[in-house]
């Protein structure tokens, strides 16, 4: 049991600890790894108990373990400062979407600072912000407990380092273009899903940027607008830009596992420095394209309003006839992404779909995406486009009754049902190009199992 320490300074005190506890060790110091390795951006004053709680755990509720199951260690615990609570801060990090404002993204990542908001709106340095804010970009902010502004950092056009930075220096703001110092660390983190991926992620500190990802990754395997469970699991191993040791943003997913009803899905990211086709993508451990030739859905994040049916009561015209697509609920302005390598076929009005876009993929397929507010700039029939490149923006345009999507998927020209049919799969990695994957992403996927085999021993 653990005995209560005397933090003024007094004996160390003793930790029993059990199998969970080895394994912990072991993960601990089995690799070198930046100080950050395990907490990720944290707060002040991490203990040894908010340590393990970065992985998501499970209370313990098993009964104590033998006296032959125990080690005991030695453990001194720093002086806790009496000020830890009122350092504390959240980072936050915002992509901004078509139709956002300044006051949209700041309320999103949780700044209420009217002192913050007056000072942007009346500096002329500041002033930036509203000027260059344009979709795709982030946005991060690091703010107090009460949603007072402490830094925003947001990028600038035309250098990826440079950067508007706006900072609180005591009761005043000072706002600056930088070019950022940045440094590059790897972080690993695990969390368990409960509601959501989003909600697991900041649960688990990761960004949304690296929750963003891993949907893409394992998009083409796993729908999550309907597969997730509650107790699925995902680790992710992925980059974080830092300045001044702490994240402005996220950088590439390295290697990842996504644990969806009780199925294991793993990739790690390689990039053959030769070049040429199939040269760079997530791939599994023995060198299969992860990639499916075509995304499950082409939105990020939303709710299916109407499935593919041979009967269905249209809302518009009140009678029944054939729904051979799915509907995507989502918002106007939300980002409508390219499921599969292609070219534009059509792009324009047509009828009942309104606005829409129609791309041709390798011959046979076609996939049609209706009713949309907008296309993405510079989109014009026979421009090709890349799987997740984003072409349009959700609308109400047409027949539609609501702003959602409406999604087809053609074979030869007949519809088809994209959740239920098998989706071919891109080239797997050349046998010339397995030895030197396998060097690249063998310590990330090691690291994989060593999660893997703490979150085991955490629930046995």
């Amino acid at each position: 049991m653990l005995h209560s320490p005397d933090f003024s300074g007094g004996p160390p005190i003793q930790l029993h600890k059990n199998k969970s506890g080895i394994l912990a060790q072991l993960l601990d110091y089995r690799f070198e790894r930046p100080r950050h390795f395990w907490a990720g951006v944290g707060v002040v004053g991490v203990s040894f108990f908010s340590m393990v709680a970065a992985f998501g755990t499970v209370t313990d509720s098993r009964p104590d373990v033998t006296p032959r199951q125990q080690v005991v260690e030695q453990l001194a615990l720093p002086p806790l400062s009496a000020t830890a609570d009122s350092d504390q801060s959240f980072l936050r990090e915002e992509r901004v979407q078509r139709g956002d404002t300044v006051m949209d993204l700041l309320q999103r990542v949780g700044v209420d600072d009217a002192a913050a908001v007056g000072f942007m709106k009346g500096n002329s340095a500041a002033q930036t912000l509203f000027r260059q804010l344009s979709p795709g970009k982030n946005l991060t902010v690091r703010t107090g407990p009460q949603g007072d502004l402490q830094t925003l950092v947001f990028p600038l056009n035309g250098g990826k380092d440079q950067a508007l930075v706006i900072e609180r220096r005591g009761d005043r703001f000072l706002a600056s273009e930088q070019v950022l110092p940045m440094e590059t660390q790897v972080v690993m983190k695990t969390a368990e899903i409960r509601y959501s991926l989003f909600g697991a992620s900041d649960a688990a500190g990761v960004p949304d940027a690296v929750a963003t990802q891993l949907a893409d990754i394992f998009g083409g395997d796993i729908d999550f607008h309907r597969d997730l469970r509650k107790g699925d699991r995902f680790a992710v191993i992925y980059e974080s830009v830092n300045y001044l040791g702490r994240a402005v943003r996220s950088g590439r997913i390295l290697a990842a596992e996504f644990i969806n009803n009780g199925k294991t899905y793993r990739a790690a990211w390689f990039a053959d420095p030769a070049g040429g086709e199939n040269s760079s993508g997530y791939y599994t451990a023995d060198g299969k394209n992860i990639r499916k030739a075509f995304l499950r859905s082409p939105l990020e994040f939303s709710r299916i309003t109407s499935g593919f049916s041979m009967a269905r009561f249209h809302p518009v015209l009140q009678k029944w006839r054939a729904h051979k697509g799915i509907d995507y609920g989502a918002p106007t302005g939300t980002r409508v992404k390219a499921t599969g390598n292609g070219v534009v076929e059509f792009v324009g009005l047509q009828g009942g779909y309104g606005k829409v876009i129609v791309l041709r993929h390798q011959g046979r397929y076609t996939t049609l995406y209706g009713h949309l507010s907008g296309f993405a700039p510079g989109l014009r029939k026979g421009h090709r486009v890349s799987q997740g490149d984003v072409i349009g923006f959700v609308g109400a345009t047409g027949l539609a009754s609501g702003p959602h999507l409406h999604y087809e998927f053609r074979v030869n020209d007949v519809h088809q049902n994209p959740l239920a049919m098998a989706l071919p799969s891109a080239p797997p990695l050349m046998p010339e190009q397995l030895g030197q994957f396998r060097t690249r992403t063998g310590p990330y996927l090691a690291r994989l199992d060593l999660i893997r085999e703490f979150n085991l021993a955490q629930a046995d």
